[in-house]
């Protein structure tokens, strides 16, 4: 299905691959070399403004969410934004129901379009467009790069360089300052053969997902599509696969182009964002990946990751063993007694029977989707019992040519409920299952929780990730899970016509035309980040968590659905922290907090005291008390092996921070963006051994001296003194990393806005 080839290739003039000899003289040399004749280091040589090794990238564009964009603006202007310098595209479909909290998430549509008015923005209203989809109908072009506040920024099939951040690195970017990388790696991923009846994007990236997630094979890297398969692949099944390549943690994504990419911006009014692209001859891959679109067969992915995945034949023969053993797996993650995941009592004669269906967001609301779906539903009927059945296409150009050509009709008439644009279901803002019950969704993710669980309350439903053909096959099988390939249904790629009017009628575009003078439209819950200081010259860490899940998500760090409608206050926010992980973390991270409330007020009385007294009893001290406490700040730390896998979205770091989070320990961090989000709000990377997860204990003290002596020497070896119960126990190394320059900055000012707010007054 698909084969990894863990040994570099190079692009043969005949257009094949071929394996570079071990032996190769300077084989590294050769293959760095090599990549410059790539589509990926054509594009990022194109947007580089540095001449030494690491790159320094200015994007052509931005794009945010109504989750991320409150946060991104309040940054920038903490830190001197005075007006958009490239254009930044703000869009309404994460919080368009605003259903939770008041008038909170309309205050912040309000903010955002008057940031628009001010700053010279592009303001897409809620219900309108998901931002993926308005990114490749309206931003997208052939050798650009877009940078989003959103995990799911891909738009390689479109010939774009789409990358996904936290929110810190796009107000660097609004600052016009850079986003700075090593050189990438790249993975030639060979696309050849055809997909079969019944499959369709979703499957092709479940499979590949399953491959490379696991074992790490692409992560941080490139992945550039290339083969004579992708000439068999529609522009909407290429952005269903490209979309998912999130999943696989690898850096982004670039596909060749051709007559149907350029068919593509044509439809869109935008032929002048076409531009041939393929790579050079004697171009070099790090690595490889074949991926054989014949071979790919309808996939399920079941609880609790994309990469947990099975064609739904090898399911169907062994459900009762693949379940069981996802429920095994799952507890570890649940770790609650009263709660376990029971996914064998869906087992109906054999065959799984599932409570709900949506086809919903940037992988699964697109026009070819969605016609598939109504295309295997004509003239059928779901249940009408316990079973529903959502879509949500992914903009309004989609919903309206679903009306004019009769498939929104159909998936009416077959009893399927057509919602508005809205990227809800994919996190758990919308439609969320009843508790017990099964999902299988067209979404992005199926992460613990992201439906809308709510463990510590004991609420647990799941989700299964499914290809739109699927599901509809399914529903029309009455709930019971069926495989596209077992249904006969027209399968020819449609024919779509975009309706930019639309757009046009909706959307406020002001870049190029800020407007100084317009006030910004505050809503009571929008609020200011709170202070935060400069890294002292030691610390006193308390272990807060201790994690010791293989990968811990986003998801778990900061949850989606109703906590996401306080993203735009960050203390409210942050006392959702780990809440559905580990509910004891935030009253024992506030405690420690606010004795460093009391340190920097200088108020040594108390409980400080008290620690004080302790702390410096087990080091064996003689230094007084206001001595060290003048010179030691006092923050939390949680340990995790795998953190930060899933969204962008800086609040699962900035939450950690607002509570006097001052690092993580982990043994690798699961994406760059949630490193660097760490970064960003001054807090330390630290890396240590797997071990110290059996070692580490919540409560735990760790002392850490002239750590800012450390960061400012580019020291990678960190002593870390473990204190339990007032007694010394061990000294810990700890590593970190290296630093940028402007890292190392970032850290030493206490976080992103302090470090651009120190450089205005220098």
């Amino acid at each position: 299905m698909i084969r990894l080839i863990d040994s570099p290739l190079c692009y043969d003039p005949t257009g094949t691959l071929v394996p570079m000899q071990s032996n190769h003289t300077h084989l590294q040399d050769a293959v760095i070399a090599g990549r410059e004749n790539t589509m990926a280091y054509r594009i990022l040589r194109k947007h580089n403004t540095a001449s030494g090794p690491q790159m320094r990238l200015k994007f052509d564009s931005l794009i945010s969410h109504d989750l991320t964009y409150v946060g991104v603006i309040q940054t920038a202007r903490a830190s001197g934004l005075q007006e958009f310098p490239l254009p930044y595209v703000l869009t309404n479909c994460h919080n368009s129901l605003c259903a939770v909290g008041g008038t909170i998430n309309r205050d912040d549509h309000m903010f955002g379009m008057s940031a628009c008015k001010k700053y010279g923005g592009i303001f897409v209203p809620a219900n309108q467009s998901i931002i993926h989809s308005y990114a490749r109908e309206m931003l997208s072009g052939c050798g650009r790069m877009v940078l989003g506040s959103d995990s799911h920024t891909r738009y390689g099939a479109l010939g774009t360089l789409g990358i996904g951040e936290g929110g810190g690195e796009l107000v660097k970017q609004l600052l016009c300052r850079t986003y700075d990388i090593e050189p990438p790696k790249v993975v030639a991923v060979w696309v050849e053969g055809s997909p079969k009846h019944g499959v369709g994007p979703q499957d092709v990236a479940l499979a590949l997902v399953k491959a490379v997630f696991a074992n790490g094979f692409v992560k941080n890297k490139i992945l550039e599509f290339i083969g004579p398969g992708i000439a068999n692949l529609s522009m909407d099944f290429r952005n269903g696969i490209d979309v998912m390549t999130t999943e696989t943690t690898c850096l982004s994504s670039i596909w060749v182009t051709d007559e149907k990419t350029k068919n593509y911006f044509a439809a869109h009014g935008r032929l002048d964002a076409y531009a041939p692209l393929s790579p050079e001859t004697g171009a070099c891959y790090d690595s490889g990946v074949v991926l054989n679109l014949s071979s790919i067969e309808p996939m399920i992915a079941l609880p609790f990751h994309p990469s947990n995945a099975f064609s739904i034949r090898e399911f169907q023969e062994n459900a009762a063993d693949i379940l069981a053993d996802v429920e095994q797996k799952a507890q570890k993650q649940i770790e609650h007694p009263s709660l376990h995941l029971d996914l064998r009592s869906k087992l109906h004669g054999g065959a799984l029977r599932v409570d709900q269906a949506e086809i919903a967001g940037c992988s699964g609301g697109s026009f070819e989707n969605l016609i598939s779906a109504a295309r295997i539903l004509k003239g059928k009927s779901i249940p009408n019992e316990f079973f529903s059945m959502s879509v949500y296409p992914a903009s309004n150009p989609v919903l309206m040519e679903l009306v004019k050509n009769g498939a929104a009709q159909t998936l009416m008439e077959a009893g399927v409920v057509l919602k508005p644009s809205f990227c809800g279901p994919c996190f758990g803002a919308g439609d969320v299952p009843a508790n017990g019950a099964l999902a299988i969704r067209h979404t992005t993710r199926n992460f613990p929780n992201r439906e809308g669980s709510k463990p510590k309350e004991l609420q647990l439903a799941s989700v299964a990730l499914m290809d739109a053909r699927s599901i509809a096959a399914t529903a029309a099988n009455g709930g019971s899970l069926t495989s596209a390939a077992d249904v006969d249904y027209d399968d020819s790629e449609p024919v779509y016509h975009f309706d930019g009017t639309l757009y046009r009628n909706s959307v406020y575009n002001g870049f190029g035309q800020p407007t100084p003078q317009a006030p910004l439209h505050f809503g009571p819950n929008i609020t200011d980040w709170p202070e935060m200081i400069a890294l002292p010259d030691n610390i006193l860490l308390k272990v807060c968590s201790v994690i010791d899940d293989p990968v811990t998500t986003t998801d778990e760090l900061i949850p989606s659905g109703d906590a996401a409608s306080y993203r735009s206050n960050p203390k409210r926010m942050a006392n959702f922290t780990l809440s559905r992980r580990d509910p004891q973390y935030v009253d024992e991270a506030q405690a420690f907090w606010r004795l460093e409330q009391l340190r920097q007020a200088g108020t040594y009385t108390g409980e400080l005291l008290a620690l004080s007294k302790l702390v410096i009893s087990a080091l064996d001290s003689v230094e007084e008390i206001e001595r060290f406490l003048q010179c030691t700040g006092l923050g939390s730390v949680i340990y995790a092996n795998r953190p930060g896998d899933g969204s962008a979205r800086e609040q699962a770091a900035s939450c950690q921070r607002v509570l006097g989070g001052l690092a993580n320990i982990s043994v690798e961090y699961a994406t760059k963006r949630y490193r660097s989000n760490l970064i960003n709000w001054g807090m330390l990377p630290f890396l240590g051994d797997q071990a110290l997860a059996y070692l580490l204990q919540a409560g735990d003290l760790l002392f850490l001296p002239n750590i800012r002596q450390a960061v400012l020497s580019e020291r990678q070896q960190i002593e870390a003194i473990l204190i339990r119960d007032g007694e010394k126990q061990q000294t810990l190394t700890l590593s970190l990393d290296t630093l940028s320059e402007e890292e190392a900055s970032i850290i030493l000012s206490g976080s992103l806005i302090n470090y651009y707010a120190s450089a205005s007054q220098a």
